[in-house]
């Protein structure tokens, strides 16, 4: 039995207090049924990780040609959505700008345009920074942004990302467009310069580039069209969603990096998101096994939790506002998640036996941070069978105390962010892990 999280036992109406109130005003009135008590989780049992129709436990070679598969099938069927295979490429791409002293000559910036169609005038543009001082190919840190480039960092250099947005106009969007105020806006969630300082590249796009995240979604723009038989309109029940989208976009950045950016140690590339880009990363991780390293930072459900212990988010909450994420089939589990054939476990246990990271924080209760410590926990049987150690604790750590093998976790006292605290443990876990 996995012990409560210690921190949140004394002060819990304080940290509920504030963590549904910012759930509050972020995204309206909470929905009336959701859990936040541990004495309401039901019981549930976890389907089995390594059961298969073998007669025997699985070696090696077993779980990647035949139970690997067919984890990979369940979360497509049921959550994700399957990826088209169709190849578009190869992908025009175009360097936009190139400044070999940008941070005051610590780094080179580069722009690059990788055009995925022109006809229907989809792109993505790509950011990377690069250490001036590295004398080797460098590892890097990739992932996905919300808000456009211009967000990350204020170098006046980054263009201003010219596609629809999301309205949030407390960081300068305006009329569904980013404007010069949204400069640097996040930047506490990358920590550009923190990261060139320890050796690392950094390469990063819009998410919105690929598919746009709007609630009001028909899936007529962004990259779906391009994969449509004749007179189809929308993806099949069964058939990727946004995440998978966006996944698929950075399978696409990592071929470019492999193609084209010498500088950079391609094997060493570590994927990361957080929140909605956090399911992402992972699932982009779990496909894709180029990724040397995959980081999920408060992806909550949908992520790195268990649906089953039915704490915060659950799938009848996304459904309606974002159910475009996910593929068509995972509304049919709304109020069901003991009946999923799938849970997150056998997502992270994918991305065996490459490193994996997941982060929680204390007061980022929708996203059950109980659930994600578990999941990766109940994923680690399959990094000990291919020779790691997984998660080297089995109970969960206090807070701002990370427990690292090859799963790494940890739970850090606040809200629902990206900070300097998170990255410097995912720094130490790549360091561990790519400079050995």
């Amino acid at each position: 039995m996995i012990p409560p999280i210690k921190s949140l036992e004394g002060n819990l109406g304080i940290r509920l207090f504030v963590g549904l109130f910012l759930f509050s005003i972020l995204n309206g009135a909470e929905p009336a049924d959701t859990n936040y008590l541990e004495e309401k989780v039901p019981k549930y049992r976890l389907p089995k990780l390594l059961k298969s129709d073998l007669k025997r436990a699985e070696t090696v070679t077993e779980w990647y040609e035949k139970r690997r598969p067919e984890l990979q099938t369940l979360l497509e069927t049921h959550i994700y959505g399957k990826t088209p295979t169709r190849d578009l490429g190869p992908f025009q791409t175009r360097i936009i700008d190139i400044d070999p002293q940008a941070l005051n000559g610590r780094a080179t910036r580069k722009q690059i345009s990788i055009t995925i169609d022109d006809k229907l005038q989809l792109s993505i543009d790509l950011l990377v920074y690069l250490p001036n001082q590295a004398e080797e190919q460098v590892p890097c840190f990739m992932g996905l942004n919300f808000y456009g480039n211009q967000t990350v960092h204020a170098d006046p250099k980054i263009r201003i990302n010219p596609r629809w947005m999301a309205g949030k106009s407390e960081i300068g969007i305006k009329n569904n467009r980013a404007t010069e105020a949204t400069r640097g806006v996040y930047h506490e969630r990358w920590q550009i310069e923190r990261l060139i300082k320890r050796g690392y590249a950094v390469a990063t796009a819009y998410c919105g580039d690929i598919d746009p995240d709007n609630y009001q979604h028909d899936f007529s723009d962004g990259i779906h069209p391009l994969f449509y038989r004749d007179n189809q309109s929308k993806p099949d029940p069964g058939e990727w969603g946004t995440i998978g989208a966006w996944a698929w976009g950075l399978s696409r950045i990592l071929d470019y990096i492999i193609e084209s950016e010498s500088a950079i140690n391609a094997k060493q590339v570590a994927v990361i998101g957080h929140s909605r880009l956090g399911k992402t990363a992972l699932w982009a991780g779990a496909q894709d096994q180029r990724f040397g390293l995959v980081i999920s930072n408060n992806s909550g459900c949908g992520g790195a939790a268990l649906y089953r212990r039915e704490f915060g988010e659950r799938i009848h909450h996304m459904i309606k506002p974002v159910g475009y994420w996910f593929c068509g089939n995972h509304a049919n589990f709304s109020h069901r998640e003991q009946e999923l054939p799938a849970d997150q476990h056998m997502l992270l246990a994918l991305v065996a036996p490459r490193p994996l990271y997941v982060a929680s924080a204390t007061e980022d209760q929708w996203a059950d941070p109980k659930g994600e410590f578990l999941a990766a926990l109940a994923a680690s049987p399959v990094y000990e069978l291919l020779g790691k150690t997984g998660l080297p604790s089995p109970q969960i750590p206090e807070p701002n105390t990370p427990v690292q093998g090859t799963i790494g976790y940890h739970l850090r006292n606040g809200a629902h962010a990206v900070t300097a605290y998170d990255w410097e443990q995912y720094l130490s876990f790549a360091d561990r892990h790519f400079k050995r």
